[in-house]
């Protein structure tokens, strides 16, 4: 048992490395966001300076403030997208899990495909189809399309097999409980360290999505911050002062995962079968 739990010292140089090399480009950010548009590029990369408040002050005053509507714009894009992916899949996976009726199979293989398909090959059609209803340009037109979410109803179809007992629902079923209700009252609670990872999942998908909002939306003021930030480095080219800006605003708009994760991270479990009936 010993030897087994041993770590050879290959297997921790090659971790040390995907540490690294996850961690320096965020460590990067951190320190070149502390310094003015003089220092970014005439001073050495790892080397920290004091601006990182001159620098925020700077952002925030662009346009009067536009960045934080950017942040703002991107919060309810991820929080109500991610809150009501969550629960299509939830729902969607419930039924594939624990009912039977004719096409089960092959709706569950075609949200295989789907999860297959890459995102940005369907932006082009969803573009064309919210066009035709007079949608692009707003809101919905980014809420939509990320309501569905093909990986988190497979996610949820799988936990949902694992974590709710059928003996739990016919149980439920007996005590007078609906189809709706057993799913609510029993099935929900159960599967709630699947839908976390679900949330999570679709929430950062959501908030580090560029092409989607960036083909739907023309109006700067409906932008999420990917798209905003992309905008302003195109500026730098020929403003270089801009640079620091878009490196304070990169830093910024992390804060808000990183808080997530660290929030909602007791919600998870390893064991798939959390929530069933005890002995």
């Amino acid at each position: 048992m010993a030897a087994a739990s041993r770590r050879s010292p290959a297997a921790t140089v090659l971790l040390l490395l995907g540490a690294a090399y996850c961690l320096l480009p965020v460590l990067w950010v951190v320190i070149a966001s502390t310094k003015s548009a003089g220092e970014l590029f005439s001073t050495f990369t790892l080397a920290p300076s004091t601006h990182l408040f001159d620098n925020i002050a700077t952002l925030s005053e662009y346009r009067g403030g536009l960045y934080w509507r950017w942040m703002a714009n991107t919060a309810l894009y991820a929080g109500a997208g991610a809150l009501a992916s969550a629960l299509v899949s939830a729902m969607a996976g419930f039924a594939l899990a624990k009912y039977a009726f004719p096409g089960k199979s092959v709706i569950f293989n075609v949200i295989l495909a789907g999860v297959l398909v890459p995102g940005v090959i369907l932006a082009i059609p969803q573009y064309l189809l919210l066009a035709k209803v007079g949608m692009t340009n707003t809101y919905w037109s980014v809420l939509l399309p990320s309501v569905i979410s093909p990986y988190g109803i497979y996610l949820c179809r799988i936990f949902a097999a694992a974590a709710v007992p059928g003996e739990v629902l016919e149980a439920a079923r007996m005590d007078g409980a609906g189809d709706w209700r057993a799913f609510a009252g029993v099935a929900l609670p159960m599967m709630r360290s699947g839908l976390v990872t679900v949330f999570l999942f679709q929430f950062v998908a959501i908030w580090n999505n560029f092409m989607l909002p960036y083909i739907m939306l023309g109006d700067d003021r409906l932008f999420p911050v990917t798209v905003g930030l992309s905008g302003l480095l195109n500026q730098g080219a020929s403003q270089p002062a801009m640079y620091t800006s878009v490196i304070t605003g990169a830093l910024l708009s992390v804060l808000p995962l990183v808080a997530l994760f660290l929030s909602l991270q007791r919600y998870w479990q390893v064991d798939l079968a959390a929530g069933a009936v005890k002995a």
